[in-house]
């Protein structure tokens, strides 16, 4: 059998039963999506509590040949399969219970980039909605020049925030609920076209995956888990925006809401969220990058003062040597810097943070202190 981590995570994806959070359960277990199908004889063995019809379950003919036409597509197309073992795949998304064992991706992104913003709202956006929309974009540009702003490529919100991304000079990507071998809405084809020369179009799905309506409910849990926060712009008290902000209280990563008049049927959503204390109120871009802390990220970098560093252990150096050399760090990218397991470096971090020398911002990514 094809031992490819990129054909094995496709093809456990295609397993019936197993799931997103079983996937996942199984790679962490086994140390990749590879070894999961070479062991799956003794997994029953090696994993208490696991089901035995796993071993059936996993030797799925049909499976290796989808995937192996998945593969094919993709070198055809150019299009990037990014694993959970791929330092490439995004971090903040991995740190998700039910993160999808394979993402699909046509473009030029860093998913571990430090600013990553979710902007939903509702299809049917008003004169209000698109103003807020291309005001806070704006301004964001200005403040927070390196953000990346991520969006379901819809009508409405989702849409304008790609565009206003792209006139603003931001990378933008699209998460889609459906295979990259479409584009969904075909009218928002050039935006998304425009898209992959800075940022680019995400997606869980195979090819020839029609977008039905349960794809963009299961898609929205990718827009919350991928980045730092999310924005509801406009939305009515029911829909997917309202669904995106549940699952990203749920991942415990902030939620933020533009309000809108009491008796506006499409800002509801947002001051219920806001009154139920679900998300905080931001009137601006200024509110949003201040309640995040990003303002002094951007100040002149403090400069290191080596003496700081006597107390540390020999690893706690290195890490400490590492933040210097290349700035912040997400804390699965430094565990790879520094050849540090994650489980140890999380302590040594930890300790670090008490003596002052680092602090943890947003989304598990680490700055060193002067």
């Amino acid at each position: 059998m094809n031992n490819d981590e990129r054909f094995c995570s496709i093809a456990l994806r295609l397993c019936e039963g197993i799931g997103h959070i079983g996937a996942k359960r199984l790679i962490n277990e086994m140390g990749s999506a590879a070894a999961v199908f070479a062991n799956r004889q003794q997994l029953p063995d090696l994993i208490p509590g696991i089901n035995p019809q796993i071993v059936d379950i996993l030797d799925n003919a049909e499976a290796f040949k989808r995937a192996e036409k998945e593969l094919k597509f993709m070198e055809e197309h150019r299009i990037t399969c990014l694993t959970l073992k791929d330092e490439a795949y995004p971090s903040r998304l991995r740190e998700c219970e039910d993160a999808p064992a394979a993402l699909f991706f046509r473009g030029e992104m860093d998913f571990n980039r430090l600013h990553i913003v979710s902007m939903v709202g509702t299809r049917r956006a008003t004169e209000y909605g698109r103003q807020c929309c291309a005001e806070f974009v704006k301004e964001l540009a200005y403040l927070c020049p390196d953000v990346v702003i991520v969006s379901g490529l819809a009508y409405g919100i989702d849409i304008h925030s790609h565009r206003e991304a792209l006139a603003n000079g931001l990378t933008t990507v699209a998460v889609l609920a459906h295979g990259l071998d479409r584009i969904y809405p075909q009218i928002h084809r050039k935006t998304a076209i425009d898209m992959m020369a800075n940022g680019g179009l995400l997606t869980e799905y195979l090819t020839e995956t029609n977008p039905d309506p349960f794809n963009f409910v299961e898609r929205n849990r990718i827009i919350a888990g991928i980045s730092d926060a999310t924005i509801v712009v406009e939305s009515a008290i029911k829909g997917g925006s309202m669904i995106t902000a549940s699952l990203t209280n749920g991942y415990n990563r902030d939620c933020f809401a533009i309000p809108g008049r009491a008796n506006d049927k499409f800002s509801k959503g947002c001051n219920w969220l806001i009154k139920e204390n679900r998300a905080g109120l931001i009137s601006c871009a200024e509110d949003f990058v201040k309640a995040m802390g990003w303002l002094e990220e951007f100040k002149k970098p403090e400069t290191i003062q080596r003496n700081l560093f006597v107390d540390l252990t020999a690893e706690e150096k290195q890490i400490a040597e590492v933040l210097q050399q290349r700035g912040d760090l997400q804390v699965n990218t430094l565990a790879v810097e520094t050849n540090i397991p994650v489980y140890q470096l999380n302590s040594l971090l930890f300790n670090m943070e008490m003596k002052g020398v680092v602090k943890v911002l947003v989304g598990g990514v680490y700055h060193l202190l002067a």
